[in-house]
């Protein structure tokens, strides 16, 4: 009889051990749920994330494409010239990238004035901004054919950013037979150097380039 106690014993032991089980099963599906539950939140932090990460970054796009230069500011940054209306000893003034660019068709004796200065020892040391004659035309050449009498250049003064005069026939020219800037007395000779006044430099040259004899790409 004391079988059956044992019995009894190891059955509700057992019974014992199968309630046990039952709330560890059902423990177990907590834990399954609570593990599914976190795995969905991290779903769920992870995409909302990755969301914002993207979406950060379809909005920085524009931004970013923004500090481009513009479609027309692109366009602007060359300009062509057909030169072939010009007749020696005109000029004419032309906008690049928001600035005046003078080109002149200089004569035989516009260049052999300023050519005279570079053979002048004396008065090519003397200049502020040394620079011969063939070195602010040397771009101005087609086929390889040397072209000196196109000059071209910023028309802004290199003292205060006035525009100078002497594009016109009309105009003052100052005392070098070039361009003369009224705001503060700059003299500029045939080739664009600085002679005379406050300016500290020629006027500038920007790249360019000939296409043909009578078409010109600046910048």
């Amino acid at each position: 009889m004391g079988n059956p106690d044992s019995h009894g014993t190891q059955h509700g032991s057992c019974g014992t051990g199968c309630g046990n089980s039952a709330p560890q099963k059902t423990s177990c599906g907590a834990e399954k749920e609570e593990c599914h539950d976190e795995s969905k939140r991290d779903f769920i932090f992870i995409s909302a994330a990755s969301m914002a990460v993207v979406g950060a970054g379809v909005t920085a796009w524009p931004f970013v494409a923004t500090l481009g230069p513009a479609k027309d500011t692109l366009a602007l940054s060359t300009t062509e010239v057909d030169l072939s209306h010009i007749q020696e000893g005109q000029a004419v003034t032309v906008m690049w990238r928001g600035k005046p660019v003078f080109i002149r068709r200089r004569t035989a004796s516009d260049i052999e004035l300023a050519r005279k200065v570079d053979e002048d020892a004396s008065t090519f040391n003397a200049l502020r901004d040394k620079q011969k004659d063939d070195e602010r035309v040397k771009q101005s050449t087609f086929g390889g054919k040397a072209m000196p009498q196109w000059l071209v250049m910023v028309g802004v003064c290199t003292h205060l950013g006035c525009v100078p005069m002497g594009q016109k026939p009309t105009d003052m020219h100052g005392d070098f037979a070039g361009w003369f800037c009224p705001c503060h007395g700059s003299h500029y000779d045939s080739a664009g150097r600085i002679r005379k006044g406050p300016a500290p430099h020629n006027l500038a040259v920007p790249s360019y380039t000939f296409l043909s004899e009578n078409r010109i790409k600046i910048g």
